[in-house]
């Protein structure tokens, strides 16, 4: 059960940083909702920090629901309209 849990947490947190990586800001520079696409991107970024440094501490659990905290603000964002994303499997939109 360890190992499931730690190969789950490892792929979350993968999916996160890929996520970030490949999510762009739509809304034009200077306008409060590309202010709030780059808030959405700092919770992020946070819980994925949060999740390392859960991760490097050997909490899977808080590194696991970190990293699923994180990737719902990218998915939101995506949903809001703050973040041009590509098709595939790294966002739920």
């Amino acid at each position: 059960m360890a190992a499931d849990l730690d190969e789950k947490t490892d792929r979350y947190c993968r999916l996160l940083a890929d996520a970030l990586d490949a999510a762009e800001v739509a809304p034009p520079a200077d306008t409060p909702m590309a202010a709030a696409a780059a808030e959405y991107r700092e919770m992020a970024e946070a819980y994925l920090d949060d999740a390392r440094y859960f991760r490097e501490k050997g909490d899977c659990v808080n590194a696991l629901a970190a990293s699923s905290y994180g990737h719902g603000w990218l998915d939101a964002g995506a949903r809001l309209g703050l973040f041009r994303i590509p098709e595939g499997h790294l966002f739920a939109v």
